[in-house]
């Protein structure tokens, strides 16, 4: 995964520890938004503004925990349109304010649904481009779906982003 440089500090893939699965599938995403990185950044690790966008269309997202640095618990749960509910429970893996962000953790409490993201933040401007690189220990019928559901939820966060114009 690219990484991305930002004043004087600079990161690299070989600083973020291997991917402690071997994966089954994977995704990669990119998406500009008319947005500073900084506030790019803050929106994707504050609770109250992360539970306004995260998840695709229709779903309500409730934040239990989220202590974000390396080593933080990051517990949530998501309420679909039809009722159901899918809980994460991860770990921050690595955290550089404002440039990535990388987690793991288990969809549905299940320890063979396994997740590890990398969210890279690159300023472009006065935009933001972000990419996530998503693996998967595991393949479902959530891991096929897992690029709509990505798709709409960067929808949602570039309407969130909009407000703050």
């Amino acid at each position: 995964m690219p990484a991305s440089n930002a004043g004087n500090s600079q990161t690299s893939r070989a600083q973020v520890p291997a991917v402690p699965f071997s994966p089954k599938g994977d995704l990669l995403l990119t998406r500009t938004f008319d947005a500073p990185r900084e506030l790019v950044f803050k929106v994707w690790t504050d609770p109250q503004h992360l539970a306004q966008w995260w998840g695709p269309h229709g779903c309500k997202t409730t934040v239990y925990e989220m202590d974000v640095r390396p080593g933080g618990r990051w517990h949530y749960s998501m309420h679909a349109p039809d009722g159901n509910d899918y809980p994460f429970d991860g770990v921050y893996v690595d955290v550089v304010a404002p440039e990535r962000l990388v987690f793991e953790g288990t969809i549905m409490g299940s320890p063979d649904q396994r997740v590890w993201a990398e969210v890279t933040f690159v300023a472009r401007e006065d935009k933001t481009e972000v990419i996530v690189h998503q693996l998967f220990s595991f393949e479902s019928a959530a891991t096929r779906g897992a690029r709509m559901g990505w798709t709409q939820q960067m929808e949602r966060l570039a309407d969130f982003l909009a407000k703050f114009q």
